[in-house]
């Protein structure tokens, strides 16, 4: 693990599972947060919020322009690692029993049809539909008690950040064990129903967010007006964090 742009990522692919497998192996609750751009900027404004990510496991990059910057910064290689990615690599093991929650009812009924297709034993999985409410008003403890009672290994959290990212960190205490990880619109895509994720030379070539607000732009435009505002910013303080340690290391 690695800290960039004052968050603690796991850019390995391998090193993620390996942790997931092992976090579960322990019996012990954690969870994980997929960080993009819109929690990289709302954690470099919000001091209370970036305790909440950095509280995590760790983050996997949800970004493509992140492994971007620190290219030019460091000039070292990273790849993203989406949440759609690690939700269907997931999936595909076969490995885990996993408890769904999230989104609609609707929504988690078609996603849990499409996934059955993977993996015949999904059917049996339970997919929890959460009202409607703000972070401060679930009852944390019955949640607990429904995963508990599932013996889940893997619980994946759809609200959207940054509700999510503070809904499993407030979640966890009343966890025995299970790996929490937040995966966004990945109910969504692989649902069949709702929002489809750009079209793979647009991600290749880094323009999925101009699919998203083209999708929807209300919510969209906001989102990239946040993060490129504070961009710079972030970009300048990399840059004098990477001068200092070379000045550091060359000093000794």
């Amino acid at each position: 693990m690695e800290i960039y742009f004052n968050i603690r990522y796991e850019m390995d692919k391998a090193a993620v599972h390996k942790a997931i497998a092992e976090q579960i192996q322990l019996q012990k609750p954690g969870y994980i947060c997929v960080a993009d751009g819109v929690i990289l900027n709302i954690a470099n404004r919000n001091a209370d919020y970036l305790k909440v990510v950095n509280g995590s496991m760790f983050s996997i990059c949800d970004s493509s322009y992140v492994p971007l910057y620190i290219k030019w910064i460091y000039g070292k290689r990273y790849r993203q690692y989406c949440g759609s990615q690690i939700f269907m690599d997931i999936i595909r093991m076969k490995k885990y029993r996993m408890f769904f929650m999230g989104t609609s009812q609707r929504t988690l009924q078609a996603l849990q049809e499409n996934l059955v297709k993977i993996d015949g034993r999904i059917a049996g999985m339970t997919f929890y539909e959460l009202p409607f409410r703000t972070v401060d008003q679930f009852d944390y403890a019955d949640i607990a008690a429904k995963v508990r009672a599932d013996g889940a290994d893997i619980i994946w959290v759809a609200l959207g950040a940054p509700k999510q990212e503070i809904f499993m960190s407030k979640l966890k205490p009343y966890l025995d064990r299970g790996v929490m990880i937040a995966v966004g619109a990945a109910f969504k895509f692989y649902s069949g129903l709702d929002e489809k994720r750009a079209p793979a030379w647009m991600i290749k070539i880094h323009l999925e967010f101009a699919y998203r607000i083209a999708s929807d732009p209300k919510k969209q435009l906001k989102r990239c007006w946040g993060i490129a505002t504070s961009l710079p910013t972030l970009l300048y303080r990399e840059w004098r964090k990477k001068k200092s340690a070379t000045k550091h290391t060359n000093q000794q």
